[in-house]
């Protein structure tokens, strides 16, 4: 895939999740949130040729991401991402904390999808 499409499937997996969310399927909803995260990542690594291999690959990107762009906030977002991905599996988190968090993924994805198309131009 290229960077475009990574970036276009990030935004496609958001309305996901919002969707499932209101359906009331959190665990979709969840997973959903988690691909968002991961696609956007990816289409910020495979524009600067760094290879997506691994979650760890991912989380050390986003580190350099925010050191980068001085914004703390992404490598927080992130991590929030992973968290909905252990939910998938596991089912922890509590109403408040999808509430809550779900808005966080959001800014984080969106913030990223700026960040690279910025980049792009």
């Amino acid at each position: 895939m290229l960077t475009t499409e990574h970036i276009e499937t990030a935004q496609k997996f958001l309305e996901d999740a919002d969707r499932e969310f209101d359906a009331g399927d959190i665990l979709q909803a969840s997973e959903k949130l988690w691909c968002a995260a991961s696609h956007v990542v990816i289409a910020e690594m495979k524009r600067r040729g760094m290879e997506a291999k691994t979650h760890r690959s991912m989380v050390q990107a986003v580190e350099q991401f925010a050191t980068e762009y001085q914004e703390p906030s992404l490598a927080d977002g992130f991590s929030i991402a992973r968290y909905f991905h252990s939910n998938f599996y596991n089912g922890m988190m509590e109403d408040y904390e999808f509430v809550l968090d779900r808005l966080r993924v959001h800014r984080f994805v969106n913030r990223m999808m700026e960040l690279t198309r910025d980049a792009q131009n």
